[in-house]
């Protein structure tokens, strides 16, 4: 039979020897990260050479002036109709079709581009250099895009339209509702 352990020693860790394994582990850290280490010092050497870091060593040195210029800042009605419309034209790219959108803005581009070379010409336009650039097949399907377009513009979307307005301007606008 086994002898009953009667003696318990505690182990005892010296202030060396943690410290020693402390650097064990944190070498063992920096070698297992080493490409995350380097490129964040990059990071950190290029924001250092632009500024960047004494930019925010002064916001953080005066915090609190800059917390009061921002709330203050904050609290002005042009600042609540910036984000008021900057939601509302998230909401409005959140409806676009790019897919639609996409052939539209190539063509809106080479119409620029072709703008941007006859903008010095000092060509002169008159009434039967327009009626003659209809017959032009690239100038007729524009001029039938544009009136697509139009139409488009024109056609009643009230059913798709978002309602932005406030609630008080709301009660002017609101069609009278019938109990069916």
């Amino acid at each position: 039979m086994a002898k009953a352990i009667s003696n318990i020693r505690k182990q005892t860790v010296t202030e060396e020897d943690k410290r020693r394994k402390d650097l064990e582990e944190i070498e063992t850290a920096l070698l297992k990260n080493k490409d995350a280490i380097l490129e964040s010092l990059h990071i950190l050497e290029h924001m250092n050479e632009r500024g960047v870091l004494a930019l925010l060593r002064g916001l953080f040195g005066q915090g609190d002036k800059v917390m009061d210029i921002l709330v203050k800042k904050a609290n002005t009605p042009e600042t609540a109709n910036m984000l008021k419309n900057l939601l509302l034209l998230t909401g409005v790219l959140g409806m676009l079709d790019v897919k639609q959108l996409e052939p539209f803005i190539v063509k809106l581009n080479a119409g620029v581009t072709k703008a941007v070379e006859e903008k010095d010409s000092g060509k002169k336009t008159g009434y039967f250099d327009i009626v003659r650039a209809l017959k032009d097949p690239e100038i007729n399907k524009a001029v039938t895009l544009l009136f697509s377009f139009l139409k488009g513009m024109g056609a009643d979307t009230g059913g798709m339209e978002r309602n932005t307005q406030p609630p008080e301007d709301q009660k002017h606008h609101q069609k009278p509702q019938t109990d069916e």
